[in-house]
């Protein structure tokens, strides 16, 4: 850049100037961000700062205390965590109360197996059943307590803002005694009540389960046929055949006590007259009742070679029919099983598998349980809480339900009455924690009533119409799960928990609903845990001096955990002054039945309206190849290993370059285009500061005098706000910062500041376009770092301080940058759609050129325009050179063959200092090597 020797330009040029590094090397530098906003107190004086302003509040669903984050976790904080920074910066005051989830069954499994393991600390010599209950409970609270703590810090490393302080346990003192308080609501309004009823029970967890704790399986399961012989019927022709039921649960045949039949379905009596080879359970002469369109079906199943049919008649024909249970005759009952089995009408009865007919349990199946009680048949207790078979199964007493196909088979062929047995392979439910199956059992547990005069499935199903939900079809999942579940099962039998602290009267079977006693509960639960429930003579401490504890059961179930985090709104907003109903919850899919479901149940139970006015739903993440996650596939991404080898702000992008409302995906491809992506927007960042280098806010130009180039710039800045913003109200955020990366990647990188450039590089210091272009600069870093401080806040804190240095200042203390409504241009922004189209034809002459060797760079060309073209009305010559960045732009006069936009090398020197190609190089004798722009600048700067 020199005209002759000792000539130097370099120094006139206003290259970009930074301390921003090229690289983010985010993994080292983002500890030391964490380190500078705990130390200049930034949440504590966000608070004060947002003093008077109106409250957002997103109420944190509380993560499980027991075990390192997994990226999930990850993915659901972050999105969070974008939420509640951009709330604030819209001009909310975004309080967060981070929160844990700590009781239950997966803390105790993990202490269990502490006791189990031979290589533990107990080398495996600990019966949990003969540890004190309050030891195991100090374990349990220890093991909580250690898990938080780490997750704490994994959520801190991620960025997440919040009052970390602050936050809440559902194990803390507080917190109990407020469950507990609840529950105690439920109690004085006569929602809560002790019922005996079918639930989802894990023989090996030994305690209930509630649909939240389910997955469900492939299982192999033992099948069989059985007929249960006709002993009384109007019909002497139906006396003495067999109505046959099939069933998935063989183990249940002990505790059947009725059949079902539909009364519009067609039902045949079938005779067997002859029998497949190498069948041996049927026999021909033997008289079946099965549903008519089920008879092929059936044949096949049991092996009838050859059967007649006697006659089809309706299922009304078979009410008051009486059976014998088909185990009556066998050897081995010990005088039980002779009761009577009646057939009973039953809605729910189909002919979609099986007979048509229904064995009725009625302590193990939601439909046998209420069609018997309907009819006033008692409900036997024949499989005890570990999943073998009590005194009230006579014959199989202490087997296990899930080993007792063969015993049961074995049993019904004595009789005469197997009719067929197998294996099929179908959806089981399993328990998520120990993953195996379980049972429907009917057992004393406590309910919340959904439709009593509370109503709160009415009041829930209202609630749900009018909350806002993201995406939407969240509605309609968990409207039809509140509108089709049975009443609240909140009982456990389990000691790490909140106790339903209730007494019931032994005499009556009454519960004890008196507010003193629940008012002398909840303060102690307030001052000492709820393991003042478990101390001795707690009864007569919490009675008070007027009853007898003797006269009481003081009930010992915990209640369930969906229950207790239904229950944070009570003591996380509303003990805190909060608004109640929260703005936002924000989880997982699946929690349409869990957390989200549980805390409708419970606010509307408890207060008559929802603890949310929205609710935001997010997908889960697999691999890069659409995968479940899993160790044994080797294709776990963990967040924490994401952090250390490419830092935090890249998995947030990662998160908000996601359509999250979907299933997402992550793996090392994945994360390498993010880093790229990072990379071209930290680039953005970083020619931004660069050439505002030395900016002062007296360069700034009045809009009015802007070029119309500038003004799109602007225009454009007014588009992408309005889109943030709505974000901002509406919690949809998908394509949102996709979006601002096109836009620095597209709009800025490869059109403004490439065409830019030159004046920002050669123009005088002070010369209107330059000055210009750095009002722009300064509106583009301003709302860009504001922008992508939620998402990116280390990079987007390194990129404010950079300009703008302070000890104790942040980019977090700071609002979205306001963009002014002059601004917006649509007449403007569909001119330069046209600009940018013209231009893109001529580009690709241009790239043409330079790749036939007719020119080095853009800058050594012409183009002209013919004045019958569009390029030649849309902009004057000398605007087009800035925007194709060549040295000479022509019009062709009229007439003639004109083209409508052509190449050739410009005429002229290059000039050392701006590199344009132009006639008047040469001309100045004292920098013959620099254009009139170049002359007049390098002297405006010697003089």
């Amino acid at each position: 850049m020199t005209d002759a020797p000792g000539r130097d330009y370099r120094g006139t040029v206003f290259l970009p100037q930074t301390p921003f590094p090229m690289r983010g090397d985010l993994p080292k530098r983002e500890p030391g961000w964490l380190e500078r906003w705990e130390k200049i107190g930034l949440w504590d004086r966000l608070r004060a700062q947002s003093a008077g302003r109106e409250k957002f509040v997103l109420h944190d669903g509380p993560p499980y205390a027991n075990g390192a984050l997994h990226i999930g976790h990850a993915l659901n904080k972050v999105l969070k965590d974008v939420i509640n920074r951009a709330a604030q910066m819209s001009g909310k005051d975004a309080e967060y109360i981070p929160g844990w989830d700590c009781h239950g069954l997966p803390i105790e499994w993990k202490v269990e197996e502490e006791y189990r393991n031979p290589k533990g600390k107990y080398q495996g010599g600990r019966d949990k059943d003969a540890v004190p209950v309050l030891e195991f409970r100090a374990e349990c609270r220890a093991y909580a307590a250690h898990w938080l703590d780490v997750q704490r810090e994994e959520f801190k490393r991620l960025g997440v803002a919040g009052d970390w302080a602050g936050r809440y346990a559902t194990m803390d003192f507080p917190s109990e005694a407020a469950i507990a308080g609840e529950i105690g609501k439920f109690l004085m309004n006569g929602s809560l009540y002790r019922g005996l009823r079918p639930v989802m029970w894990s023989p090996v967890e030994k305690t209930a389960l509630a649909e939240a704790e389910v997955e469900y399986h492939d299982h192999k399961s033992a099948i069989l046929y059985t007929g249960f012989p006709i002993v009384t019927a109007a019909a002497p022709d139906l006396v003495g055949a067999e109505a046959v039921i099939w069933t998935t649960t063989p183990w249940t045949i002990p505790a059947n006590r009725a059949l079902a039949y539909g009364g519009e379905i067609d039902y045949a009596l079938l005779t067997v007259d002859g029998v497949a080879e190498g069948t041996t359970l049927v026999r021909p002469g033997q008289r079946f009742i099965v549903a008519e369109a089920l008879i092929g079906a059936f044949a096949k199943e049991v092996g009838l070679a050859a059967f007649s049919v006697t006659r089809v008649f309706k299922g009304t024909e078979l009410a008051g029919v009486i059976a014998a249970h088909p185990l009556r005759s066998w050897e081995g009952n010990q005088g039980g099983y002779q009761f009577e089995v009646p057939l009973l009408e039953g809605e729910f009865v189909t002919t979609e598998a099986g007979t048509g007919l229904v064995h009725m349990a009625p302590a193990h199946g939601e439909d046998d349980f209420h069609l018997t009680r309907a009819h006033g048949i008692a409900v036997p207790e024949c499989v005890g809480d570990d999943g073998t078979y009590t005194v009230q199964a006579p014959g199989f007493a202490g087997l296990h339900v899930f080993k007792a196909h063969d015993a049961v088979w074995a049993a019904l062929e004595a009789t005469g009455h197997l009719a067929g047995k197998g294996f099929i392979t179908h959806s089981y439910p399993h328990s998520w924690r120990s993953k195996k199956p379980v049972i429907f059992r009917a057992t004393p547990q406590w309910f919340i009533a959904m439709d009593d005069a509370n109503q709160i499935r009415a009041k829930s199903l209202q609630a749900i119409a009018e909350t806002h939900f993201v995406p939407d079809m969240g509605r309609n999942r968990i409207g039809s799960m509140v509108a089709a579940r049975p009443d609240w099962c909140i009982s456990r039998q389990r000691a790490w928990g909140v106790p339903i602290a209730v007494f019931v009267e032994k005499r009556t079977g009454e519960v004890l609903r008196d507010q003193a006693v629940l008012d002398r509960v909840c303060a102690a639960f307030a001052e000492e845990g709820a393991d003042a429930w478990y101390r001795p003579g707690a009864a007569a401490r919490f009675l008070g001096p007027d009853r007898d504890p003797d006269a009481y059961e003081q009930v010992m179930d915990i209640v369930d955990v969906w229950f207790e985090s239904g229950s944070t709104h009570a003591f996380v907003l509303r003990d805190r002054g909060l608004p109640v109903p929260a703005d936002l919850y924000l989880e997982g899919s699946d929690q349409h039945r869990g957390w989200f479901h549980s805390s409708l149940l419970e606010s509307v139970g408890a207060n008559g309206f929802a603890p949310f006015k929205a609710i935001l739903t997010h997908g889960f993440v697999l691999d890069e190849t659409g995968r479940k996650m899993s160790k044994s596939l080797g294709n776990v991404t963990a967040p924490q290993e994401v952090t250390k080898q490419y830092g935090a702000d890249i998995l947030r992008l990662w998160v908000m370059n996601s359509d999250t409302a979907d299933d997402l995906r992550i793996g090392k491809n994945i994360l390498a285009q993010q880093a790229e992506l990072y990379r071209r927007i930290r680039n953005t960042l970083r020619w931004l500061l660069g050439n505002l280098d030395g900016f002062e806010e007296g360069e700034k130009l009045p809009h009015a005098e802007l070029p119309e180039l500038e003004r799109w710039v602007l225009h454009r800045l007014t588009e992408l706000d309005d889109r943030l913003r709505k974000a901002v109200r509406d919690y949809d955020w998908n394509g949102v910062y996709p979006e601002i990366h096109a836009f620095c990647a597209t709009d800025l990188s490869a059109f403004y500041f490439d065409i830019r450039k030159d004046s920002l590089y050669c123009d005088a210091a002070d010369s209107p376009r330059r000055r210009a272009a750095r009002t722009v600069l300064d509106a583009l870093h301003r709302c860009l770092t504001t922008w992508l401080a939620p998402v990116m806040p280390f990079t987007a804190e390194e990129a404010w301080l950079a300009r703008f240095p302070s000890e104790d200042g942040s980019v977090h203390l700071e609002d979205f940058f306001a963009v002014p409504a002059e601004w917006r241009d649509e007449a403007l922004a569909a001119k330069w759609e046209q600009v940018r189209e013209a231009r893109r034809g001529a580009t690709q002459l241009l790239e043409l050129d330079r790749k036939e060797g007719r020119i080095g760079s853009s800058l050594q060309a012409r183009v002209r325009f013919g004045t019958a073209g569009e390029a030649a009305r849309l902009l004057p010559p000398e605007l087009w050179e800035e925007v194709l960045i060549v040295s000479e732009v022509a019009i062709e006069p009229p007439g003639g063959a004109q083209p409508e936009v052509a190449t050739d090398p410009a005429p002229g020197q290059k000039c050392e200092r701006c590199w344009r190609v132009l006639p008047e190089v040469g001309a100045s004798a004292a920098h013959p090597t620099l254009c009139r722009r170049c002359e007049a600048v390098v002297e405006r700067a010697a003089a």
